[in-house]
């Protein structure tokens, strides 16, 4: 097994952009609990953090290593900021287009890695379970799959807040720079929403989407709620549920069981 970091400049955010890695190539396979994973070549999954997180975050905390090894993964964790995975609309501020576009044909070229759709899958954690649903709706032909674990996917309360004046777990001040107006999260792209909505409308295939969530979370609801909402439009997808909050001890225990169920 391989791991580093990387740092290079990207053309999307006009800036250098670090993310690290773990390549299972060569892993002993005694190691392995089902070796079916090495029927094939390995599969790619970029990973995101949360708010306030890094590149390492899924090192430190969670379990790359493992999941790499255990499901013959090439894992990719780049580090964004604060940004919510979001394109603000001009060269340098592109962190959607960055993670669903630049990082993958960087990966490529870098490594020989062939980021096929059938083959990459995204996923993350509260703010980066947001950008995992949010990048692979806006880029579908990129990723074939998607892994959101207590997302961030709460637009409206966001908007709501952005309102009246409030805060969440992000300054009101930080939410506006990132959001701008509170009708434009609604009506927007941000919106995974109208993301769907938009994709069925052309007739553009849908990444498969697993969802969960702790039943002790404060964004439990709003899970709820959007897995609601891809069961009414027809949307494939998973959501399940369990004992847990916001932190570690669920994140790790779910990224394994997402990745079980989609690649079982």
């Amino acid at each position: 097994m391989a791991t580093g970091r990387i740092e290079f400049h990207a053309k999307a955010t006009m800036q250098h952009m670090n993310f690290s890695f773990v390549l299972p190539n060569d892993v002993e396979m005694d190691e392995v609990r089902d070796l079916r994973h090495y029927e094939h070549d390995a599969r790619n999954l970029i990973l995101l953090h949360g708010l306030t997180g890094t590149d390492t975050d899924w090192l430190y905390g969670g379990v790359a290593q493992q999941i790499a090894i255990q499901y013959n993964l090439n894992v990719f964790m780049p580090t964004t900021g604060n940004s919510f995975y979001l394109d603000r609309g001009y060269e340098g501020g592109d962190y959607c287009t960055f993670i669903g576009k630049e990082l993958p044909e960087y990966i490529k070229s870098t490594f020989g890695i062939e980021m096929k759709r059938e083959n990459t899958m995204i996923g993350g954690l509260s703010m980066g379970g947001y950008g995992a649903i949010h990048v692979a709706l806006a880029f579908p032909e990129t990723f074939s799959a998607s892994i959101a674990l207590s997302s961030a996917i709460h637009t409206e309360d966001m908007a709501e807040m952005m309102r009246v004046g409030a805060e969440d777990a992000i300054p009101l001040k930080m939410a506006q720079d990132i959001f701008g107006e509170p009708d434009r999260l609604i009506t927007s792209d941000m919106n995974p929403k109208v993301q769907l909505q938009k994709l069925k409308e052309v007739g553009q295939k849908i990444p498969f989407i697993y969802m969960a969530c702790g039943t002790e979370d404060d964004l439990c609801s709003v899970n709820r709620a959007f897995a609601d909402f891809l069961k009414e439009e027809g949307v494939d997808h998973y959501y399940e549920e369990g004992p847990g909050r916001h932190d570690w001890f669920f994140w790790n225990e779910y990224i394994d069981r997402g990745l079980r169920y989609i690649l079982d």
